[in-house]
């Protein structure tokens, strides 16, 4: 041993071979922290002053390989001067260099993932081995930043411009195959054949027959292209990926203009360009909210698995209503290896479900993310059945049938009667009172809420609701299951739509009353879009369904009169009555029809305005920064009342709940973020613009007291 640290260590492994071992005490992954790089500098030392060394290979004792800087740390540091980030990536960057630089052949060994800066310490070696269940990548672009400890420079010089802009700006994790295809790295093996293929490759490199040092020059040297080679690449690159990466996210269109401008320089001069512009991409507010967004869900997770400890064991589900819903319920829990019964009272609706989830399925197996065998398996996992026969040793059931309380309490009843007495009973209701659907049952403390977003398998957001005799083990059971599903769980406490939806339709009542004074659809939507949302409140509107709108807005407006209950017809209600119920019919704000990927395309229907034209009460004319004020007012005074109340637990479960629940613009980084960026203060005057408008335009006395105490959701320079 020439080296032992609290992160790392260094010993010989046989006959001049030593092994970098990463083993970072008190977590259950490797990560770059301050301590770490000052050990590994020491290591290097070690390295340098040991006689007899004849090569290097790089190993880790955890599951994962790397999985990059400490963002908490590292995020602290974005707050300083730019030249001193800079400063600090010198530091780094000739670090990673001495890596680089050793005098003898380096194998890095990749036993499951390598991201960021754990990917950025892989290619300072001269060799990459594999196993074939690890990912790669460098994700900084969904920070909002660039990879800065060399990946922009030698990653494009190991595997082309092409391909380099793609991993890097994209941030997409690489399988096994494909790094290997693009050239990121040398080999893949079994995971248990990983250590002695990197000792076997540092056995040939040290017998001559393979040149390491010539794979150094590679990485450098400038890109071995032609002036108009260059030209080609960089600006062909733009197009696509701007087009992409659209006008709120400066990070891909950064990352590419760097290794356009480095692609002709050595490494040093390269890694100069590169700390340069990632010191300018922190001082963005972007990076700023997609930092907070990271930090969000680390604390999400964190609290998810603390709840969890409480948590029965689910080993089998079941579903009660088939469907689009309970197809989509049914694959994900199959999906993620836990069998479900999905019970429906008729054929139909069954073959409807199974065919949802077979189309999932089938769409995995296309994009080669599963082979055939793992799909086939996956699929006997769901169970269709007509009766409650396979119900008798489930753990856990949800019930997704429509969304009415006397057909759902009667489901309820009914189902309980023949599960276990300790088995959890779960409602994917979207609006409905837990309490009231608990209300008839034996059991209500083994009830909860989990509500699913739709369409399950893309939505990453699940609430679970507590009701008020709802028990622990039923709220950490429930998350516990959410968590094996993949989904980012959040516990809400009861109120009518719960949390999303409750502030979400403060957000449509904004939305009808400019529509009653005159303001156009189309162009709401337009503007909405262009402030980051993904679809307009119409168009969004039409893919939840009007109908379901409808319903919802009775709902909110029974629950909460004095800012809910509209005493004027609005555009939905007379779509709704018109039965223009959205997408699912063909026909609400917009028309549609299926294109060629049988996805309904969205088209303007003529006949619209007409339909909506007894709503329209006055003919206001509004500037586009009046509209984007009289839409996001409401959603955000709403959050913070549901804040205060308690129905989530913190802000940061608040911001979470919009950005993965119904897509508030994550460069935004949620509506406490969004009212922080502008000061509290601030908001509260731009709401008494509107104050006449109604209680949706008035700020809370708390938000009150924030702006005069001058008080913030997040601590300053935080989430």
């Amino acid at each position: 041993m020439i080296f032992e640290g609290q992160s790392l260590t260094v010993s010989e492994d046989s006959d001049g071979i030593y092994e970098m071992r990463f083993d970072l005490k008190d977590s259950s992954v490797n990560k770059f922290n301050q301590a770490t790089l000052t050990e590994l500098e020491s290591a290097v030392t070690a390295l340098q002053r040991q006689d007899g060394v004849k090569g290097l290979m790089l190993t880790s004792a955890k599951k994962s390989f790397f999985v990059g800087a400490d963002i908490g740390e590292f995020g602290a540091l974005f707050q300083s001067p730019e030249a001193d980030i800079v400063e600090a990536l010198t530091k780094i960057n000739a670090l990673f260099s001495s890596v680089e630089d050793l005098p003898f052949p380096t194998v890095v060994a990749i036993n499951g993932e390598a991201l960021g800066g754990g990917f950025e310490i892989c290619l300072t070696c001269d060799y990459r081995i594999m196993a074939s269940n690890a990912k790669v990548g460098l994700p900084e672009v969904k920070l909002g930043i660039l990879p800065g400890w060399g990946g922009t420079v030698r990653l494009p010089r190991l595997i082309g411009v092409d391909n380099a802009i793609e991993w890097i700006a994209t941030g997409s994790n690489k399988r096994a195959a494909a790094a290997l295809k693009d050239g990121a790295v040398d080999a893949v093996v079994a995971e248990d054949q990983l250590r002695d293929a990197a000792i076997k490759l540092l056995q040939d490199c040290i017998e001559g027959k393979f040149d390491h040092l010539e794979r150094r020059i590679e990485k450098q040297e400038p890109l071995p292209l032609s002036t108009i080679e260059r030209t080609m690449a960089f600006e062909s690159a733009k197009g696509v990926v701007g087009a992409k990466a659209g006008p709120h996210y400066p990070s891909p269109m950064t990352i590419i203009g760097v290794m356009e401008k480095h692609a002709s320089l050595h490494r040093d001069m390269a890694f100069k360009v590169e700390s340069t512009a990632f010191a300018k991409l922190t001082k963005s507010p972007v990076t700023a909210s997609l930092i907070g967004i990271f930090m969000k869900d680390q604390y999400l997770k964190k609290q998810s698995k603390s709840l969890s400890a409480a948590a029965r064991d689910v080993h089998k589900t079941a579903v009660l209503g088939a469907g689009i819903m309970g197809g989509g319920i049914a694959y994900q829990s199959a999906s993620s290896g836990v069998p479900i019964v999905m019970k429906d009272i008729n054929q139909q609706a069954l073959d409807l479900g199974l065919a949802e989830s077979d189309k999932l399925f089938f769409k995995q197996v296309k994009r080669g993310r599963l082979d055939q065998p793992g799909a086939a398996a996956a699929m006997h996992r769901i169970v269709p059945t007509l009766s409650y026969g396979d119900f008798g040793d489930v753990d856990l059931v949800v019930e997704a049938v429509v969304e009415n309380p006397k057909i759902k309490q009667a489901v309820l009843a009914e189902v309980e009667g023949v599960i276990p007495d300790d088995a959890i009973l779960t409602s994917n209701t979207s609006t409905i009172s837990i309490d009231l659907l608990a209300s008839g049952l034996k059991r209500p403390e083994n009830f909860c809420g989990m509500h699913f977003f739709n369409p399950v398998h893309l939505m990453p957001l699940v609430e679970v609701i507590r009701g008020e005799k709802t028990g622990e083990v039923a709220v950490a059971s429930t998350v516990a299951y959410a968590r094996k599903l993949g989904k980012t769980p959040i516990v809400v406490n009861d109120c009518p739509g719960f949390f999303v939806n409750r502030v979400l339709f403060p957000y449509f009542g904004g939305f009808s009353k400019l529509l009653t004074q005159g303001a156009d659809f189309a162009r709401v939507d337009k503007l909405m879009e262009r402030w980051g949302w993904p679809m307009g409140p119409a168009y969004l509107l039409d893919v939840v369904g009007i109908d379901t709108g409808h319903h919802g807005g009775e709902v909110m407006a029974e629950g909460f009169p004095d800012r809910m209950k509209y005493d004027y017809t609005t555009a939905g209600d007379l779509l709704y009555k018109a039965e223009r119920y959205g997408q699912k019919n063909g026909v609400g704000f917009y028309r549609y029809e299926m294109d060629k990927r049988g996805k309904p395309k969205k088209l303007a229907d003529p006949d619209t305005a007409g339909i909506i034209a007894p709503s329209v009460t006055e003919q206001l004319e509004f500037t586009d920064e009046q509209i984007v004020e009289r839409m996001m007012i409401p959603m955000c005074i709403e959050t913070v009342r549901c804040l205060e109340e308690g129905i989530v637990s913190g802000p940061a479960d608040a911001d979470m709940g919009l950005i993965y629940g119904i897509g508030f613009p994550p460069f935004r980084g949620g509506a406490l973020h969004y009212m922080d960026t502008i000061g509290v203060d601030n908001f509260c005057k731009m709401c008494e613009q509107y104050a006449d408008l109604g209680a949706l335009y008035h700020p809370t006395e708390g938000m009150k007291k924030m702006a005069a105490d001058g008080k913030t959701f997040f601590p300053q320079g935080g989430a």
